[in-house]
């Protein structure tokens, strides 16, 4: 059902559970009171005809229809649109859950039209009936009451990002490979929350302000003040959220960066030692290899080869192959190729 929640109210007492909302119109006007209607997720005609008997904006119904929108407060006339982006933490995947409320608030009656699960309006309004002197104010003191919802519901979810900065903290030096995927996705969420609050900052000031043709009363300008002082101490935590995420994006590109560079100096480091492998083995072969191609040559029994029938033929091969390797030895020792 559409229709979550309509009642009449007189003097801030519920007087009536209308079963449909042709009787709300009948009864608001019968006993000049105030309407409250909740709505879910409403199809085009069930808005269109609380639209007609309110006289909504059909740019603003249009816009409640499409949802999808920013938070906003807009006017038409004497009547308000409000747009607000509650949001839940969802601990089992680590992520927030947004959702959409638009409110139409006129002299005498609030519409709600709900796009998700939160806020909880239905707590919403079992609060504002236990204070009926409260809710006498009218329409205001019940957009105060959905206002101050969203903001508390916002706070968990603060709560929630917070946590997961931490854990980010504590993975930012554990080599983790995801790390960067996870600042990332949390600095999104971040950035969404971030836009979900920050336009209420203006919008409780202009509220504050007071709209044309509506007298300002003192005791909704205080509630109004204290979900004003609630949301600029969280949007402050937000920011530093963001500043946050932002350092330790900085912050693991270096260390990502020192690990690459270590990596590449273990590799040089390797390499080198390879190289100098290479140099004292290519060296004690070609040591080796100079005495041996004297013996090949004088082991080849050649009939007339010469020094065969010389006296010091055999102890100038011994020393020949001698002094060849010492002097490749001597002259590998001096390039600190051995």
């Amino acid at each position: 059902m559409a229709i979550i929640d309509n009642a009449v109210y007189v003097n801030g007492v519920r007087t009536a559970d209308p079963e449909d909302l042709d009787e709300t119109y009948f009864l608001l006007r019968q006993r000049e009171g105030m309407a409250w209607i909740g709505l879910y997720r409403p199809d085009a005609v069930e808005l269109r005809s609380v639209a007609e008997e309110f006289d909504l904006s059909h740019l603003a119904v249009e816009d409640a229809l499409a949802g999808h929108q920013r938070a906003k407060l807009e006017h038409y006339g004497e009547g308000l649109f409000l747009v607000l982006r509650p949001a839940r933490y969802l601990d089992d995947v680590e992520k927030v859950d947004f959702g959409e409320i638009h409110v139409f608030v006129g002299a005498d009656y609030v519409v709600t039209v709900r796009h998700a699960e939160s806020p909880d309006l239905a707590r919403v309004r079992r609060r504002m009936e236990g204070m009926p002197e409260f809710l006498a104010l009218g329409p205001d003191a019940v957009l105060y009451g959905i206002l101050d919802q969203v903001v508390d519901e916002y706070e968990p979810v603060a709560a929630g990002l917070e946590n997961d900065i931490d854990e980010i903290e504590d993975d930012l030096f554990g080599a983790d490979p995801d790390v960067s995927r996870r600042i990332y996705e949390l600095s999104r969420q971040v950035i969404t929350f971030q836009r979900a609050t920050s336009p209420l900052a203006g919008i409780l000031q202009a509220l504050m302000a007071g709209t044309p043709g509506r007298e300002k009363e003192p005791e909704l300008q205080d509630h109004y003040r204290d979900v004003l002082d609630h949301i600029i101490r969280l949007n402050e935590r937000v920011a530093a959220f963001r500043a946050l995420l932002q350092n330790a994006l900085a912050v693991n590109a270096a260390l990502v960066a020192q690990r690459q560079n270590d990596e590449m100096r273990n590799l040089t480091e390797s390499s080198y030692r390879q190289n100098e492998e290479v140099k004292r083995i290519s060296s004690w072969a070609a040591i080796l290899f100079a005495p041996t191609l004297v013996a090949s040559i004088y082991g080849m029994n050649f009939r007339d080869m010469p020094e065969l029938n010389w006296l010091f033929g055999y102890p100038f091969a011994l020393g020949l192959m001698v002094a060849l390797g010492v002097v490749l030895y001597l002259t590998f020792k001096h390039n600190k190729w051995i």
